[in-house]
């Protein structure tokens, strides 16, 4: 699963991160970027985190690129 985050269109809203903590964190910034070997996690909620970004910045996709 590949997993992309337009870090022009995030407004750092956390709701990625809310919704998938084992996907998602924020940057110091308050940017939302994808943990460290989460796109293997197989993680049930992080199609729901994509959907819960206010700006759809997240993108989630079968291939892997």
């Amino acid at each position: 699963m590949h997993i992309d985050i337009d870090q022009d269109v995030c407004i750092g809203a956390g709701q990625c991160a809310l919704t998938a903590p084992d996907v998602f964190t924020q940057d110091d910034d308050g940017y939302s970027i994808v943990l460290p070997g989460a796109e293997n996690s197989g993680s049930p909620l992080l199609r729901e985190a994509a959907r819960a970004c206010p700006v759809s910045a997240i993108s989630v996709s079968e291939t892997v690129r």
